[in-house]
């Protein structure tokens, strides 16, 4: 029988916490009822979290385990996750035992009902203020205002997602934290749930203050994407005509000096900056095209179609061999 819940949990050298993260999720979902596998990534752990790993898999068929050779990063492991999953809704998971998976049955139960996507809010956050919930904090609040899709706990791993949203997603970087924003792509249902966050008991946590810098470059990915994939000329056109129409006035501008009372103008600033706007202008509209040009090639070498959809409702049609009789019959009347 198929699972119908998927639990991708990443890994990188937490042994300790091999066990009782197992034992944690087989009490919950066991408790819950419905067919279920635990997949878990070892991406590239330096400890024996492999061989811990396999001594339980060897005990239970419904845990699944992914050793990479080195390590990737927690996306990599998450897009590894989600391309194993067998069930209908997929759940993500941290390793060090700071998410509850208590909290997965009614979550699921919540996906069940109807959103697309259930994501975790860890509401009374047991981290250092100053090092991981005030950085926070203000992330969520630039990917909400940026992307457009609010939520108080973007770095919350504990997510539901429905399979057909993610298993389609190509992740790169930092990206697994905005999976919501990419999937918002797609007109999904995003609703919240408060969850259950326990402090980290061994080990430490493998992310700090420096991966601020690539989550902040992913988000400006994940917005270029997400807004101007198929139209990129509509971000730098509107850049590139204003700074050519400077350009021009300037000019236009300097020439009128040059001719109505003579002066020297071959050396002035604002020549050169009218130049400057408008070569620049122009370097941007340049970049728009070409923009629109491998849009296209992108989403017609794949037969990418640009729209995603849902369902379609419509009368059914009659097979060839219905039609072949309503003829038979009318040509013998």
């Amino acid at each position: 029988m198929l699972p119908e819940i998927s639990i991708v949990v990443p890994v990188r050298n937490e042994s300790p916490n091999v066990r009782p993260l197992y034992m944690a999720l087989t009490t919950a979902l066991e408790a819950y009822g419905r067919p279920y596998e635990i997949i878990v990534i070892d991406d590239g752990s330096s400890d024996d979290t492999f061989t811990r790993l396999a001594e339980l898999q060897a005990q239970d068929p419904r845990l699944r385990v992914i050793r990479f050779r080195r390590n990737f990063g927690q996306t990599a492991a998450f897009s590894a996750g989600f391309a194993h999953t067998r069930g209908a809704f997929i759940v993500t998971c941290d390793g060090d035992l700071q998410n509850d998976p208590k909290d997965i049955p009614a979550m699921v139960e919540i996906a069940r009902g109807g959103p697309d996507i259930v994501a975790g809010w860890r509401k009374d956050r047991k981290d250092a203020f100053l090092s991981r919930r005030l950085p926070s904090i203000i992330a969520n609040a630039v990917i909400s205002f940026a992307t457009g899709v609010k939520l108080h706990d973007y770095g919350c791993s504990l997510k539901v997602f429905r399979a057909e949203v993610v298993k389609s997603m190509r992740l790169y970087g930092e990206m697994h934290r905005f999976l919501p924003a990419i999937a918002a792509e797609q007109g999904v249902q995003i609703v919240e749930q408060v969850v259950n966050h326990h402090p980290r008991v061994h080990g430490v946590s493998k992310y700090g203050i420096s991966r601020t810098i690539r989550v902040i470059l992913d988000l400006m990915t994940v917005k270029f994407l997400s807004t101007y994939s198929t139209r990129p000329l509509q971000m730098f056109g509107p850049v590139g005509l204003a700074m050519g129409l400077a350009g021009t006035l300037i000019c236009g501008y300097m020439v009128y000096l040059k001719f109505a009372y003579n002066p020297g103008i071959a050396n002035r600033p604002l020549l050169q900056l009218g130049g400057l706007l408008i070569l620049f202008g122009g370097q941007l509209l340049m970049m728009g095209l070409l923009g629109e040009m491998q849009a296209r090639t992108y989403h017609e070498s794949q037969n990418k179609p640009i729209y995603v959809i849902r369902e379609i409702l419509e009368a059914e049609m009659p097979s060839r061999e219905q039609e072949k009789r309503r003829s038979n019959r009318v040509w013998i009347s």
